[in-house]
């Protein structure tokens, strides 16, 4: 599932007040424990993450090349 900046301001959000319930538009999720609602935020931010990496809009996993030379000898 994609998620949006939004639903990661939303969690953020409900997790600054202390609260156990978001709602996205028309959905409503009720978590359990804040550890379950931290797990979310998390799952989130690597979803937005992994989404801007597919796009370009942020670098992938940096390569290295690497070149050695020898005279021959």
């Amino acid at each position: 599932m994609a998620h949006t900046q939004e639903q990661l301001i939303a969690l953020e959000t409900a997790l600054t007040k202390g609260e156990k319930r978001v709602t996205f538009g028309d959905k409503t999720v009720e978590y359990r424990t804040v550890d379950e609602l931290k797990a979310a935020i998390e799952m989130v931010k690597r979803d937005l993450h992994n989404q801007a990496v597919a796009s370009g809009l942020w670098p992938g996993t940096p390569r290295q090349i690497r070149i050695t030379t020898s005279k021959g000898f």
